[in-house]
Formats: structure tokens, C-alpha cells, sequence
């Protein structure tokens, strides 16, 4: 072999040497560059509840939705970047047209606020629950949250005492609202999360009115607030006057008589019944005010925050009746007056079973 051609040996296995070296960067730097091919924005929920989440399980989801047209592509990357199970941060991601490879990943890399990077946060709302089952079903609509162990971690004894609640008053911790929080909540993080929105919410001005109204804590004031709404849902107006009426059965002495406690002593039994009857009252329940003297252990519905505020700032009135218009109005007739209460009564049942005949 001449010199020359060692020469151009030599030279031939450097260049293959650097290519070598060199092609797998190349490709990389290849990939990372590669855009997304969505048209328009797409959402991206990844959970990591049901499968691990991998480079091959997140690449073979973004495929499905029309983000990405190069798996093996795309796998790449995050296999270069080392993304694994351990620092994929599940959430909700939007991701824009042509984002490059590299900053997909990127975004969905775990932060040391234990959120990913380009993680987005989504509405939460809970309005319209009687009970904290009804909570946790709605919450797994919305979240990735599985409504059992909720309802384990609210029912466990350290979660409670850590809340400064029995479990019959905890709904009162539930303010319903519109809450912007990430999908991937955990039941403790919720939790603390609406522990601190009843702190917010519970401030000494509305603590001083909670005193002067003669309730001793909030979750008095939420309880009532429930049996207040349960009365009258469709006219607000009617808040502070029924909220007045209860306050002046609490401080009397008197049974509270409200016919939702008794009905939510019959769970669903009762659903779509018009005219309750003495039998239905008579249910040997903590919840039923015919029987029991004051307010009942807790919440009978999550309440609207208004009419929270309609208990801490009554009407200040003498009833201590009430009794539906007979009509569609959905008003009632309030009165201080035994008689005149009967009287009430009387037309109601009367208009009531005219109106059921004539169906």
C-alpha cells in the first residue's frame, strides 16, 4: 500500500470516526427542532394515576391528538433529556401550533414547585351539593381526582382533627365557588387549598357579626345557611327574612321545625315528593329539627355564599313562621302568629291538593 493511499485510509477513518460520533447529535439536534403539526391549540391532560407516565406512553398520546407526526422522533428527545415517571409532571397542557420538540418536553418537565414547567391551571366549580358525596362527584368530573379516595382522606380522623371538624360539619368548609387550581390536585392538596379559602373567608369582621348574630362558629353560620337555601333556593330576597325567623326559633327556644332536616334524614326516598307527610316527619334522625332542639350537626347542603351572608346579616323581624304562598310564586307568608300560621297552612294544603287533582 502506497503512502498516498494510507494517507487517504487515514482520512477516511477520521471523517467515519467523527460521523460516528457526530450523526447521533446530528439526528438529536434533528429532533429537538422538529415542530408540532396541530393546527390550532391542543389540550393535554396527561395522569399519571392510571399509567406510568414514559417517554413511549406520552409520545403515543400526543400522536393520537395530531400534535406530533414523528414518534420515534419525539422519543428521542425525551429519552435524551431523560424524561421518566419521576420527572413528567402530570397536569393540563396546552400545546400551540408548530412548538418545537424540545420545548414540548421542556414544558412538561417536573419544577421544584412540583408543577410542570408549562402546566396550566383549570376551573373548579362545586355549586348545587347537598352532601360531600355529591362534592366528590363533581370534583372528579373536573379534576383527576378519584371521588373514593377523597371522601377516605376527608373521612380520616387526622384529616378532621388537623380541620378543627367532625365530619357532620365539614361541609361547612366547602365554599362554593369558581376556583382556578391545577388538575392534578391530590385529596390533600384540595383540602388545604379550601381550608385556606375559609380562612380568607371567615374574617374578623364576619366572625364579630357571627357572635353578634348568637352563633358561636362558622359552621353554625353554614348550617343554618343550608336550612335557609333548602327553604328557598329561587328567591334571594327571602334569605334574610327566613334566616331572621331561625335566628328568633334559636334564641326563643324553639324547635326549628324545617322540613328539609327531616327529608335529608330520608336520603334519596324522598327525591320528587311534593307533599310530605307526618310519617315522613316522625324519622328518629340527628337531622330532624322536629325532634331535635336547636340546629342540627351539620350542613344539610352547601350553601351559596350569599346566603352565609344573608344569616350574618338578618332581617330583624318577629317571625316565627313560615309557610308557601298557594301559588307558583315560590314566595312565603311569615308571620308571628300561631293562628294566623294555620290559617296559612291550611290554604297551602288546600291549594296543594287541588292542584295534584287537577294533574
Amino acid at each position: 500500500m502506497s503512502g498516498k493511499q494510507k494517507i487517504i485510509l487515514l482520512i477516511c477513518a477520521v471523517v467515519l470516526g467523527i460521523a460516528i460520533v457526530l450523526l447521533p447529535k446530528l439526528k438529536y439536534f434533528y429532533a429537538a427542532f422538529q415542530k408540532s403539526s396541530n393546527t390550532s391549540a391542543v389540550v393535554v391532560y396527561l395522569s399519571g394515576k392510571e399509567q406510568a407516565l414514559d417517554v413511549k406512553f406520552v409520545a403515543q398520546l400526543l400522536q393520537e391528538k395530531g400534535v406530533i407526526s414523528h414518534a420515534a422522533l419525539f422519543e428521542l428527545v425525551g429519552t435524551k433529556k431523560e424524561m421518566n415517571s419521576r420527572n413528567i409532571a402530570p397536569g393540563k397542557y396546552v400545546i400551540e401550533p408548530g412548538t418545537a420538540y424540545r420545548h414540548i418536553w421542556n414544558g412538561f418537565t417536573l419544577n421544584s414547585k412540583l408543577n410542570g414547567n408549562a402546566e396550566q391551571t383549570v376551573k373548579v366549580n362545586f355549586e348545587n351539593c347537598r352532601t360531600l358525596n355529591d362534592l366528590a362527584g363533581k370534583l372528579q368530573n373536573q379534576l383527576d381526582l378519584d371521588s373514593a379516595a377523597l371522601m377516605s382522606h376527608l373521612q380520616n380522623g387526622q384529616t378532621l382533627s388537623g380541620l378543627g371538624f367532625t365530619l357532620e360539619q365539614l361541609p361547612a368548609l366547602f365554599i362554593p365557588n369558581t376556583y382556578e387550581m391545577y388538575w392534578d390536585q391530590t385529596p390533600a392538596q384540595f383540602v388545604a387549598r379550601m381550608a385556606q379559602e375559609f380562612k380568607n373567608f371567615w374574617t374578623t369582621a364576619r366572625m364579630t357579626k357571627l357572635k353578634e348574630v348568637g352563633l358561636k362558629a362558622p359552621s353554625e353560620a353554614v348550617t343554618l345557611a343550608s336550612i335557609v337555601y333548602s327553604e328557598q333556593s329561587r328567591r334571594a330576597e327571602e334569605w334574610p327574612v327566613i334566616a331572621g325567623l331561625y335566628l328568633n326559633r334559636i334564641k326563643q327556644g324553639v324547635k326549628l321545625q324545617s322540613d328539609p332536616t327531616f327529608k335529608f334524614c330520608w336520603g334519596d326516598q324522598l327525591k320528587g315528593v311534593q307533599r310530605l307527610l307526618a310519617v315522613h316527619r316522625d324519622i328518629d334522625c340527628a337531622y330532624n329539627t322536629y325532634k331535635i332542639q336547636g340546629l342540627p350537626p351539620g350542613p344539610i347542603y352547601l350553601p351559596p355564599v350569599g346566603v352565609v351572608e344573608a344569616v350574618l346579616n338578618p332581617d330583624k323581624n318577629d317571625y316565627i313562621f313560615m309557610c308557601a304562598k298557594p301559588d307558583y310564586s315560590g314566595t312565603h307568608n311569615f308571620t308571628a302568629s300561631g293562628a294566623e300560621h294555620a290559617k296559612n297552612a291550611t290554604a297551602f294544603q288546600n291549594w296543594l291538593a287541588a292542584e295534584l287533582r287537577n294533574r
